[in-house]
């Protein structure tokens, strides 16, 4: 049974790309209107490519939010101990304020130390916060 007969009248630049497209071996014009009319009347087809597309948005969404719940975790942290260290440390006598000084700078030197022990290690101080922050990654 042979198929149906149809005449279309393309504009030139369109025909020129079908006939550039149908010079190679195996592929006729009839495969690509045929295709063409099949994603045109079914977009359901076509879906693949945007559920993929989409399934990576929503992926990078939720790393987003998880990035915006670290760094609110981070700065309310950061602000509490900081409002609590003003608010309850004594001030310190004149005469002690180099050793204190000092000491701070140790302090401040094991930090930061610290810090970047945990950034190059997998698991981070957050899970010693809540473990659940952790398993959410």
């Amino acid at each position: 049974m042979s198929k149906p007969r149809v005449n279309l009248r393309l504009s030139h630049k369109l025909y020129a790309e079908l006939d550039r497209r149908t010079r190679e071996p195996g592929v006729t014009k009839t495969d690509i209107v045929e295709e063409a009319l099949s994603r045109f009347f079914e977009p359901e087809s076509n879906l693949v490519l945007e559920e993929r597309l989409l399934r990576r948005m929503d992926a990078f969404d939720r790393r987003q939010g998880e990035i915006e719940r670290d760094t609110a975790l981070c700065l309310e942290t950061t602000a509490h101990f900081v409002f609590y260290w003003l608010t309850r440390t004594e001030p310190i006598p004149e005469g002690q304020r180099d050793a204190a000084h000092a000491l701070g700078q140790r302090r401040f030197d094991h930090f930061i130390q610290q810090v970047a022990k945990k950034l190059g290690n997998e698991r981070s101080v957050l899970s010693k916060v809540s473990p659940d922050l952790d398993e959410l990654r």
